[in-house]
């Protein structure tokens, strides 16, 4: 009742808005750093608090969280400029490195603050509407909010624990050690929630085209001034939108604590946590639609060899298409290209690839297939244009258990980078990964957001920043991202190239920084593994 009671006290951002709002004040304030071309030390590299605070704190305007920020007028963006903060004289005794860590935790509690709000407006009204309730079978509403109430409940204690921890004292603590005990005790309701992700966008969208009641009561549900624009969609995403920012608030955090510390320690365990918790969001997500979609592909096949068990449990679709099989020689350049190539239909999964003549009734002949390890491929040098975007797919070992080879066409160079790269993943790309602790490599920021059309693809979230390890003269980069490793191809009309190199250094450093416990770990399996 207390934050109810502070919530309805204040003009706060929804956090749709706020998480709007953050992450283009960091985009803008990496711009800024990058345009310097000549960084000063700690400018550029260590980021000076009025810039990074800036943009890492725009959310505290959300805030309901401490009686600090009650006042319904409170415009405070930072930490250090509350009012209690001022005239305590403590931004005069706090070394520069804390007061950015403050700003770091602060934002953590104000958001979620900020979250618990928007979530609070999801269950208030749109799901308690006594006209939707009406019209939503009790299944329909159940696959439609899923398990939010548990979700809200979860994080009302969450943020009740840290105001509690931010009112013992004007100078924070730390908050990381409450986020690890919620995280270990509480936050696998998320992992509930975002598993029915599946099912529950394809439920909106049935209810959406088969009861014009339900649609045209959300119309009027989403036009309420509290929405402020903002879909019922939007509200729907929020716990997986949040479980992510999450972490990388944690991030945030580990990167301005001083290291070897108690407080790093904290942040590490509450990452490492926060981790295994979104991974398996994801993995919830990802095995509804797998599942469905190797059903459907099974479906399709029919073996002219001997037949290969598709569905498995542990097996999944990287990717599909066509490309053109070169037919006769490989010197006969003086056929026309209509003659020189015919269609093939590749089916790639993470450790089998399936290769196919399309046939009648939307039926696809399998004639050869290897297992994902036994696959080299090879780029032609440019022999001309029947013979551009072509390369030489090898199989070790095919259906017969012999070694064939495969000259296939794409499309274009995009197309046959990126079966190249899926096919033979271990390939080395144009640009070192990050994992190679290379001092310096190509980078580039988010400033579009994108979803990803194909398994092979990377969706974005604005103000992510990447590795280039590959890109193409038609407009697509292959990336990984830096806060979880992820790597897929995105337009490259989605970011920005980041010029400056000691902008790119440092973001490497904060990088090796969070995941030194995940390398730490690793040292020690491998340890194990050679003994």
């Amino acid at each position: 009742q207390q934050i109810v009671n502070l919530l309805n006290s204040l003009l706060g951002l929804l956090y749709q808005e706020y998480r709007d709002k953050s992450t283009r004040q960091e985009i803008e304030t990496r711009r800024l750093q990058d345009s310097q071309t000549e960084p000063e030390e700690n400018s550029a590299s260590e980021e000076t608090p009025s810039e990074t605070e800036a943009a890492s704190t725009p959310e505290s305007k959300a805030a309901p969280q401490i009686s600090l920020l009650r006042n319904s007028t409170s415009r405070f963006n930072l930490w250090q400029d509350l009012p209690e903060i001022r005239s305590s004289g403590v931004l005069s005794i706090l070394q520069p490195d804390e007061i950015k860590l403050q700003e770091a935790m602060f934002e953590l509690v104000t958001s979620e603050a900020s979250y618990y709000k928007s979530l609070n407006l999801l269950v208030s009204h749109f799901m308690e509407n006594e006209r939707l309730k009406k019209i939503l079978h009790q299944s329909e509403a159940h696959i439609l909010f899923s398990n939010v109430l548990d979700v809200m409940a979860v994080s009302e204690r969450f943020l009740l624990d840290l105001e509690q921890r931010v009112e013992e004292n004007i100078v924070i603590s730390d908050v990381c050690d409450i986020v690890h005990q919620h995280t270990v005790n509480h936050f696998s309701v998320y992992i509930t929630y975002v598993s029915n992700q599946t099912y529950q966008e394809r439920a909106y969208k049935q209810l959406l085209q088969d009861k014009p009641a339900f649609r045209e009561v959300i119309s009027q549900l989403e036009l309420d001034p509290k929405c402020k624009g903002l879909s019922f969609s939007s509200f729907l995403i929020l716990p997986f939108q949040r479980i992510t920012r999450l972490k990388l608030l944690v991030q945030n955090i580990l990167k301005k604590v001083e290291e070897k510390s108690e407080r790093e320690s904290t942040a590490l365990d509450a990452h490492k946590e926060l981790e295994t918790v979104v991974k398996a969001c994801n993995e919830g997500v990802r095995k509804m639609s797998r599942t469905e979609q190797m059903i459907s592909i099974q479906k399709k096949l029919e073996f002219k060899i001997k037949s290969v068990p598709i569905i498995s449990h542990s097996r999944w679709l990287l990717k599909q298409g066509e490309l053109q099989q070169m037919n006769g020689p490989k010197t006969s350049r003086t056929l026309r290209t209509k003659k020189l190539f015919r269609e093939i239909y590749l089916f790639l999964f993470n450790d089998l690839l399936v290769i196919c003549r399309q046939i009648p009734g939307d039926k696809y002949q399998v004639f050869d297939s290897a297992p994902r390890g036994l696959l080299r491929v090879e780029e032609l040098e440019d022999q001309g244009q029947s013979l551009a975007n072509v390369f030489i797919l090898r199989l070790l070992e095919n259906a017969d258990d012999r070694e064939v080879s495969y000259m296939l066409k794409a499309s274009s160079q995009s197309e046959m980078k990126r079966w190249m790269i899926s096919l033979a993943p271990n390939r080395r790309t144009k640009f070192v990964s990050f994992t190679s602790r290379l001092v310096d490599c190509p980078q580039i920021q988010c400033v579009h957001p994108y979803m990803a059309q194909e398994p092979d693809e990377l969706s974005l979230e604005l103000a992510d920043v990447l590795n280039i390890l590959d890109k193409t003269d038609d407009g697509w980069i292959f990336g990984e991202r830096l806060h979880d490793q992820e790597r897929g191809w995105f337009p490259s009309s989605m970011g920005e190239e980041i010029l400056n190199p000691k902008i790119r250094a440092q973001n490497l450093k904060e990088c090796f920084r969070v995941h030194k416990s995940d390398d730490s770990q690793r040292r020690k399996l491998g340890s194990r593994n050679r003994q």
